[in-house]
């Protein structure tokens, strides 16, 4: 029987609509390609796991999905895209997967090859780190004056700073901006990253 995580069920809800059949679809092919799976969250995602190693790892954005294997790659080069994380490019729709029995049979191939001995064949693939984004002025001017958080902040990795930096200028309306820079100063006084509360999970 398969065993599923909660906090799975809530990052389908809380995705966008479009993006909900997608995650679903994906997680019913892991399931139905590797029965034992493991589900839990890491980095705010949804994690499969088999054999205590990272299976596959799936993620919403605001305008498309993504999926990928960790080990095997070569399990799934079918429509890899250097534009999205992942082995299937930008995922919009259901069309964009492909054929579930498909997508199954991609899944129990990746299990075959973490059985094998399969390592994860990304690691050896150099990647450009991304440019940094802009610190939006008023979370400068606001760092600037708290040192307890700005310490912080500095110590963080790119990616890390990237995940406040995006979060607080993605803010349409002034007052959810402003909400959104009180609460990273807040957490980034008490030295924690945006997605603290998925972390260790």
């Amino acid at each position: 029987m398969a065993t599923t995580d909660p906090r799975i069920d809530a990052y389908i809800e809380r995705a966008a609509p479009f993006a909900q059949p997608i995650l679903v679809q994906l997680r019913g092919a892991v399931h139905a390609g590797c029965p034992a799976v493991v589900e839990t969250i890491k980095w705010g995602m949804p994690f499969y796991m088999h054999a205590d190693r990272i299976l596959a790892n799936m993620a919403a954005f605001k305008q498309h999905c993504s999926f990928r294997f960790w080990n095997g790659r070569e399990a799934a080069e079918r429509g890899k895209s250097e534009e999205a994380m992942g082995q299937f490019g930008r995922l919009t729709t259901l069309r964009d997967l492909p054929p579930r029995r498909e997508l199954v049979l991609v899944v129990k191939q990746a299990v075959a090859l973490i059985d094998a001995g399969a390592t994860n064949t990304r690691a050896a693939t150099p990647r450009r780190p991304a440019a940094q984004p802009d610190l939006p002025a008023e979370f400068a001017h606001a760092l600037a004056r708290h040192k307890p958080a700005r310490q912080t902040f500095e110590a963080f990795s790119p990616s890390q700073r990237r995940e406040y930096i995006d979060w607080i200028a993605e803010a349409k309306r002034d007052e959810t901006r402003a909400r959104r820079l009180a609460q990273a100063l807040e957490w980034l006084a008490e030295g924690k990253s945006r997605h603290w509360k998925y972390q260790g999970a």
